[in-house]
Formats: C-alpha cells, sequence, structure tokens
C-alpha cells in the first residue's frame, strides 16, 4: 500500500487524484489532504479517502473544519505551520497541486521528506527550479511532471539518450480565443476566459490558458525539468489536445503520447509510478479521430509565449517576476478590477522595471516574489485610479 499525501485536494487537480485514488482504494494510504479554505469539501474528500489528517491553511477555518469532521478519527489542523508539518510526514508519494507561488514552502518540504513528490503547480518550478531539482537531486527524490504536456514527454523523453534529442515540441490547445485577434479581445469577460474548449481546469489556470501563458510557464518549466537549453524547446497549437506533447530525436524519429484531454491520465500515471495503473478518466476513441491540426502560435494575440524565452535568457530574476506579475494580474481581472489585454501589458511593464537580483536561495525567490508582487500590485491599483478619472 502505497502512502500519500494531496496538497491542494479541493482544486480540479486534487479532486482528479481523489477519484483516481478511490479507484484503487485498497493501495493507498491517505495521509493528509489540504485546502486553502474550501470546509466542506475539504471535509468531505477527507471523509471519502479516509485520510489521517484533514490541514486548512486559513486558520480562520479550524472549528469549521472540526465540526465537519466530527465522528471520524480525522484529524483537523489549521494554519500555514499545520501545512508544513503535513509535508514533513515521510510518504511514498505527494501530489503537489496548490495552484501558484504558495505551493513552494510545502513543494520544498514534501521533497525532502517523499519519496516521490508529483508535480501539479508550475508556478513553484518556474521561479525557483533551479532550487526544486537541486533538492531532489540532494535528497533522491523523483519530480513526477503532472501537467499532461510534461507528463507526456517524460513518458518518451530517453535519458539515456539525451543527447541525440534534437527538440522537445509543448502542444497547446490554443484555449477559448485561439483565433481571435487583439481587437476582437478587448471585451472579454472572466466567465468567458475560464470556458476551456477541452479541459475541465480551475479558473487561474483557464485564465492562463486563455492568453496562453499556460505555455509560457511550460516553456520554463520544461527548460528546468528536463534540463534543455530554450533554443530546444518548442510549441505548436494543437486544437484537438490529443497529443500532448512529442520528443524529436536526431534520426527524425518523433515518439508522442497520446490521450483523451483528462487530467486523470497523467495522475494516474504519476500515482502508479513507476508501474502503471488504471485509470477511471476518459479513453481516447480512435473511431472517432478523423484529423489531427498543429498551427504556428500568434505572437500578436499571445505574446506572452515569447517572453517565456526572453526571461529565460535574462535569468531566474526574470523567471520569477513573469511569474508573479501574472498570478497578481490575473487575479485583478478575475476580480474584474482589469481587462482581459490588461494582464499582458501589466507582465510586460513588470518585466521592463526587472531588478538584476541574484538569485540564490528558496528565500531569496520568496522574497524577490513578494516584492514583484507589490510593486504589481501598486502598478495596477494606479491604472484602475486613472481609467475611474477618465
Amino acid at each position: 500500500m502505497k502512502t500519500i499525501n494531496i496538497f491542494g485536494v479541493t482544486g480540479s487537480i486534487g479532486q482528479s487524484t481523489a477519484d483516481v485514488i478511490l479507484h484503487h482504494s485498497s493501495d493507498f494510504n491517505v495521509k493528509c489532504v489540504t485546502a486553502n479554505s474550501n470546509v466542506e469539501k475539504l471535509a468531505l474528500i477527507a471523509r471519502q479517502l479516509n485520510a489521517e489528517r484533514a490541514v486548512i491553511a486559513d486558520a480562520a477555518h479550524y472549528d469549521d473544519l472540526k465540526k465537519a469532521l466530527n465522528g471520524t478519527n480525522i484529524k483537523a489542523m489549521a494554519g500555514v505551520e499545520a501545512l508544513i508539518e503535513a509535508a514533513q510526514t515521510p510518504v511514498d508519494l505527494t501530489m503537489a497541486a496548490i495552484v501558484g507561488m504558495a505551493g513552494l514552502p510545502p513543494l520544498v518540504e514534501s521533497i525532502k521528506h517523499s519519496k516521490a513528490v508529483a508535480i501539479a503547480n508550475k508556478e513553484p518550478l518556474v521561479a525557483a527550479g533551479k532550487q526544486v531539482m537541486a533538492l531532489a537531486t540532494e535528497h533522491g527524490t523523483a519530480l513526477l511532471p503532472t501537467d499532461s504536456e510534461h507528463n507526456a514527454i517524460f513518458q518518451v523523453f530517453d535519458k539515456t539518450q539525451k543527447s541525440q534529442i534534437e527538440r522537445i515540441i509543448l502542444t497547446a490547445s490554443g484555449g477559448p480565443f485561439r483565433t481571435l485577434g487583439p481587437d476582437e479581445m478587448r471585451d472579454i469577460t472572466p466567465e468567458q476566459a475560464v470556458a476551456h474548449p477541452n479541459w475541465s481546469m480551475g479558473a487561474k489556470i483557464s485564465v492562463d490558458s486563455a492568453t496562453m501563458m499556460n505555455k509560457a510557464l511550460e516553456i520554463i518549466e520544461a527548460h528546468y525539468l528536463f534540463d534543455m537549453p530554450a533554443d530546444k524547446i518548442n510549441v505548436r497549437v494543437h486544437p484537438q489536445s490529443i497529443i500532448h506533447s512529442m520528443v524529436e530525436y536526431k534520426d527524425g524519429s518523433v515518439l508522442a503520447q497520446l490521450g483523451a484531454p483528462d487530467m486523470r491520465t497523467p495522475i494516474a500515471y504519476c500515482l502508479g509510478w513507476p508501474d502503471r495503473i488504471s485509470s477511471p478518466g476518459q479513453k481516447l476513441d480512435w473511431r472517432k479521430l478523423s484529423t489531427l491540426e498543429f498551427e504556428d502560435v500568434n505572437d500578436e494575440s499571445f505574446p506572452v509565449v515569447g517572453w517565456a524565452y526572453e526571461c529565460l535568457n535574462a535569468g531566474q530574476a526574470a523567471c520569477i517576476a513573469f511569474n508573479a506579475a501574472n498570478e497578481v494580474a490575473v487575479a485583478a481581472f478575475l476580480n474584474k478590477q482589469i481587462t482581459f489585454l490588461d494582464i499582458a501589458s501589466i507582465i510586460r511593464q513588470s518585466l521592463d522595471a526587472l531588478a538584476r537580483v541574484a538569485i540564490d536561495s528558496i528565500n531569496d525567490v520568496i522574497n524577490y516574489d513578494a516584492l514583484v508582487r507589490e510593486r504589481t500590485t501598486t502598478y495596477i491599483n494606479s491604472h484602475i485610479n486613472k481609467q475611474q478619472c477618465k
């Protein structure tokens, strides 16, 4: 029986992870599940999985969680310190699915105390990839990419033949606005942006897909995960979301992983690793598969993809700023404080104002991330005030 912690169990990845575990209930011993503030859903999933502990990051919800778990043997805990304590519990596998940079501290502790960590949140690797990869090497922890694209690469990337790899190709659905020009995006609402045509995801990730920021972050993530230079990481828009990514070798062979657009497939791969287990998710129906289309990224409508290469060339501080500004901007967009097109403008402003600083440690990452967020928030507030005065 494999012991497991699930961080961010109430999000889309966390719930899909719980679904796969319930499909194999006799094979997993769930030590801890966590959530930010959704007490009701956390308690429900903790009960379903028969978890030993449930942690709510927002300490204000501690009493509510205790009440929701009344009559069970599940221990209720709350606060950031409880989150870190949970990450320090030795387990076979940790699913790291906390959205955003909030997931970095528990990820660091999980790497120290887990045999393997399935990484489902891009942001910590984008901002702290150098430190995260070094930490995993130091502790002998296997890092299992859970993003469908990186999971696909992981499955067909032959480390013993790395020198023979010509390039890796990340595929992108293109999101809901793939065919639109910049002028057609001016009045896009948050409700439209979170309505992804292929995938079921949380709000922040869905907006990232709509701006194609998700692919920009994945370029940086792939650089760290697979130790590949920026010029060997390509992106192709693939609207069907059937081929999840590819690896091209020097002899012309292109190895691809295919599957239905269902996150339970890569999650099952990570949960079963190094073996494979069945998934309750959708299966690819070859009878309905008639065409596979590929397109170039529209740089005019989705400039952030190109900026990812700029950030890799500029260094780690740029990658931190890129991610931090996006997180703040997306939150403002979802709160209807700024427009859809403002997201990219705010990211660009942050990169143009980049301070050249040395990033040597996790603390350096956290401190610079906080600085960029503060500056970006100030910039947005100034932008809002200017708009209101017009």
